[in-house]
């Protein structure tokens, strides 16, 4: 036997209840006041470093914690700090037309009417409603009084205009629950936004700056091959003069053609950014274009004592935290669900056998009285439910406490990636004024006949390589800055204008 909820019906007993005292509602109204399930309380992430490992600016890092997810703080242009103004307009352009970040607009826009839908249960339901309606009674039909048949048939109309009102009495807190599980979900989602949005701004400067390494490894090859040009020239010239041999000959033109064979790489690589940053920025990859200029950007200095509250500003660690609150509410949801259910139900309006009397005074009815369900039987559900909403939570606490880790790891990177990358630039700079030195020497001592064109272009190609990897730091070396702003939440300037 399937055993089903107890409930009193308001609309098939209201006669049994004519006044339902007025006292005894106020008191099922203020006892609404208590909420069933935990009290929200942000459990601890991790251990927090006195400073991170690997740093030789320790001011830079000493106490930096994680306190109150604070992913709602405006980021400001963080990306002037390079002061390039065309990597000012991508952005202000991926703002207004990324469509990633379009979705995650209509994301948030979703959960904030969520949240308003489930507020709503806060509130009483009042609905107005008419009918009209032509009836045939059968003359089988028992009357109500002596249980007999009545033995004719009667037709007639009814005309009815009932005001209901009901009002879910949120003695447990279960709606409350509902309303806090719902507006950390919207919180969450405007974290989203606000991650999609950093992620967005980051991918734009990373891209675009190395489109310009690009650029300047595109200008490194074609000066190279105007240089290694007049040297096959010149080697020509010597070979039809018989001082130099075939070999030297074939030896300047391969480093020529090996030189000129590096431009389609670089090309394609170039494109395939470009097209990047168009989808990026919301434009159509086949119109859309960046004129060739060679990378002068240099990385900001990173200033001593930046403030420790700078990690709070993760949208992604803020957003993890609001879930783990939402999961929590949703326990006392699952809670709720085992106590009764009391409804407060209201009645007023006008019935009338005749359209013409339907608003008289003598046409008014009226009903009040409440409806309660008690769960008895529901194999197994209720107890399933809050399982579930226990293991949620469980899970929420994990990805929190994980999103926390992963920010410090990725500071951690980007910081070490700081100090290395600027320590390899120094080291490959000084390398390249020695190739290009080296190189000299080599072209002034070939011209004297003092040696073989071989040792020229051994020359040629370390110098090649040393220019093309000092440009390639250079832009490992923003994208790295880049990258380190991403993973504070922001930029560190202490003003941040939006």
């Amino acid at each position: 036997m399937i055993m089903k909820p107890l409930a009193i019906n308001l609309r098939e007993s209201w006669k049994r209840f004519p006044a339902f005292p007025g006292l005894s509602l106020a008191a099922m109204v203020l006892l609404a006041g208590c909420a069933v399930g935990p009290d929200y309380k942000r459990p601890e992430a991790t251990t927090i470093p006195a400073a991170y490992a690997g740093v030789t600016n320790t001011a830079a890092t000493n106490g930096w914690k994680v306190a109150q997810p604070q992913g709602q703080l405006p980021k400001g242009n963080w990306w002037q700090i390079f002061g390039d103004p065309e990597l000012n307009d991508l952005e202000v352009q991926a703002s207004a037309a990324n469509q990633q970040l379009n979705v995650a607009a209509a994301r948030f826009a979703e959960a904030r009417a969520q949240m308003d839908v489930t507020r709503a249960g806060l509130f009483p339901n009042v609905a107005l409603s008419g009918s009209a309606t032509r009836q045939q009674t059968s003359p089988n039909t028992p009357s109500s009084f002596t249980g007999q048949a009545i033995g004719q048939r009667s037709t007639f109309n009814t005309f009815t205009v009932p005001l209901d009102f009901s009002y879910e009495v949120d003695l447990w807190g279960s709606v409350r629950r509902g309303v806090e599980s719902a507006r950390a979900q919207m919180q969450a989602s405007a974290d989203d936004l606000e991650t999609i949005k950093l992620m967005i701004q980051a991918e734009v400067a990373m891209d675009y700056f190395t489109l310009r390494a690009l650029d300047s490894q595109r200008d490194v090859l074609l000066s190279s091959v105007q240089v290694f040009r007049k040297s096959f020239d010149l080697t020509m010239s010597r070979r039809t003069g018989g001082v130099a041999t075939d070999l030297e000959v074939a030896q300047a033109e391969t480093v020529l053609k090996t030189t000129q064979a590096q431009l389609p790489a670089v090309a394609l690589q170039r494109a395939q950014f470009e097209h990047a940053l168009a989808l990026l920025v919301g434009q159509n990859a086949s119109t859309f274009s960046i004129p060739e200029r060679v990378l002068s950007a240099t990385p900001p200095l990173i200033p001593s004592g930046l403030p420790s509250e700078l990690l709070e500003r993760r949208p992604d660690v803020s957003a993890a935290e609001r879930r783990m609150a939402a999961a929590n509410a949703n326990i006392g949801v699952a809670k709720a669900a085992f106590f009764p259910t009391i409804q407060l139900n209201g009645l007023a309006g006008f019935e009338s056998l005749n359209a013409g009397t339907v608003f008289n005074g003598s046409s008014r009815l009226w009903a009040v009285g409440p409806s309660l369900t008690l769960p008895i039987f529901e194999g197994g559900k209720l107890r399933a439910g809050l399982r579930l909403a226990k293991a949620s939570y469980d899970e929420m606490v994990a990805s929190y406490r994980e999103s926390v880790l992963t920010a410090f790891s990725e500071v951690e990177d980007n910081l070490a990636a700081q100090n290395l990358l600027a320590s390899q630039y120094e080291l490959e700079s000084g390398a390249l004024v020695a190739a290009r030195k080296q190189l000299e020497v080599a072209n002034n001592r070939y011209r004297d006949g003092l040696i073989t064109y071989l040792e020229v272009a051994t020359a040629e190609s370390t110098e090649l390589n040393v220019e093309f990897s000092t440009v390639q730091l250079r832009g490992q070396q923003l994208v790295a800055t880049v990258s380190l702003v991403k993973s504070l939440g922001g930029g560190w300037q202490e003003t941040m204008k939006p």
